[in-house]
């Protein structure tokens, strides 16, 4: 990025700063959105696609750090909608544009946080993909943000948007489970090793220094980048805030629907986390777990649970990944194209069926009309997004903690165990890119 030097210090330069501070006017309801995507392999570009699709809505720009890729997505995207998004390799000519409404990020994860705020800071709107950030204090400063900017930022768990995941809302709704007090997720679809193949050269057209960011300077390795990053603790959370969050998503929002029904109070704060298990499978590369298991415990008797068994092909309650919540009266599984359910003797009750895959264009659609009528989204960053990844990185903290932690949401710490803490946040950013604090935001 030789344009300008690299955002420092609260994640803002100082040239941008006076900009971001300008108030921008909302969107009227007969202009179109004019929308940035930053991050398009891979899951950025399903999302873009699924903008491009609209006829209420522009691409004006298309931001990858690899020429390759960018080149093949922006001519993609001329063909589908018989206009060429300009192409560009730093995300901060699109904050810089007043034209730009909103940003969506496919990024890999721990690209989510300094995009996202500085985005907020800018007067965007921003469509995230899942988790919400690398770790549990970036999510803390992506939800300062959206909130101080009031900006509209939606996770990427899009099961909050699907019909039959709604229905299936509407069901418990109905007081159908009775009192509930346990939920579970779970991911038992059988993944791959990735072996120990040697450092290398970055492919040309990609910047790797600018792909790496705030993560440590590593020697590039074809495994620890497009789609593998996710495996390493420098840029991702693992399957857990891969699929898991998908899973432990519409689960604790079945829980609370179960709650809610019986007039119960919410789930709200978690009180303990605690993880068994590791990496005891694969031989390779990888190092986050490949065998889990996870205790969420709520309090009040109520606990959710999280298996996560990536190397082994048996389906749990018929579902390679999925859900469910238990209630005196009956109970409900979640699978990603269907859910059943179930009253108290067992019997089989009804069942709808989903296409999980087009549950994006509906999810696209709820971010769109929130731009527009400022409310909040299905998968709202703050009241749901957030919650729900940050069971992932709570989980992820117990597990390299090794032992049991209890969170302080007000801090954003580990109660008694300061150790703990550093699994809560990236403890140093490389030079020159920094994640604002609370009061920097």
């Amino acid at each position: 990025m030789k344009r300008r030097a690299f955002v420092t210090g609260s994640a803002v330069t100082a040239t941008s700063l006076s900009l971001f501070k300008r108030a921008r006017a909302e969107t009227s309801p007969n202009d179109k959105i004019t929308v940035a995507a930053v991050g398009v392999n891979g899951r950025g570009f399903a999302v873009l696609k699924a903008f491009a699709a609209r006829s209420d809505v522009t691409i004006k720009y298309v931001c990858d750090v690899d020429r390759n890729v960018l080149e093949k997505r922006t001519h993609e995207i001329s063909k589908q909608t018989g206009q060429r998004p300009r192409m560009i390799s730093d995300f901060r000519t699109a904050l810089d544009d007043p034209a730009i409404d909103a940003i969506t990020l496919g990024t890999p994860t721990h690209w989510h946080a300094i995009p996202t705020i500085m985005a907020c800071q800018a007067g965007k709107d921003v469509y995230v993909e899942k988790p919400d950030a690398h770790d549990a204090v970036e999510g803390q400063m992506m939800v300062a943000a959206s909130r101080k900017y009031k900006r509209v930022v939606q996770l990427g768990t899009q099961s909050r948007s699907g019909p039959y995941f709604q229905e299936m809302i509407d069901y418990i709704r109905e007081g159908h489970l009775g009192q509930a007090l346990f939920a579970k997720a779970w991911e038992s679809d059988q993944q791959r090793s990735l072996g120990h193949p040697p450092d290398s050269t970055p492919p040309s057209g990609v910047d790797y220094d600018t792909w790496l960011g705030p993560a440590p300077k590593r020697p590039f390795n074809p495994m620890r980048f497009h789609g593998n990053w996710r495996w390493f603790f420098d840029y991702g959370a693992g399957d857990l805030g891969n699929d898991g969050v998908h899973r432990l998503d519409f689960a604790r929002w079945a829980f609370e629907a179960a709650l809610e029904a019986q007039g119960d109070a919410p789930l709200g704060t978690l009180e303990a986390v605690s993880a068994h298990g590791g990496k005891c499978y694969f031989d390779d590369i990888q190092e986050w777990p490949d065998n889990l298991m996870i205790t969420y415990d709520y309090g009040a008797g109520r606990v959710m649970t999280y298996e996560m068994r990536i190397w082994t092909p048996y389906p749990l309650e018929g579902e390679k990944e999925g859900g469910a919540v238990y209630g005196d009266q009956g109970y409900i599984i979640i699978g990603n194209r269907r859910w059943r359910a179930y009253t108290k003797g067992g019997e089989f009750v009804k069942e709808t069926r989903g296409n999980y895959s087009e549950n994006t264009h509906p999810h696209v659609a709820d971010f769109i009309r929130c731009m527009r009528n400022r409310n909040k989204p299905q998968a709202d960053l703050e009241t749901v997004g957030h919650p729900s990844s940050l069971m992932c990185h709570l989980g992820n903290a117990a597990w390299r903690a090794g032992r049991t932690i209890r969170f302080d949401p007000q801090t954003y710490t580990c109660i008694d165990d300061q150790d703990a803490d550093q699994y809560l946040r990236r403890n140093i950013y490389r030079k020159p890119w920094t994640l604002p604090s609370l009061a920097q935001i």
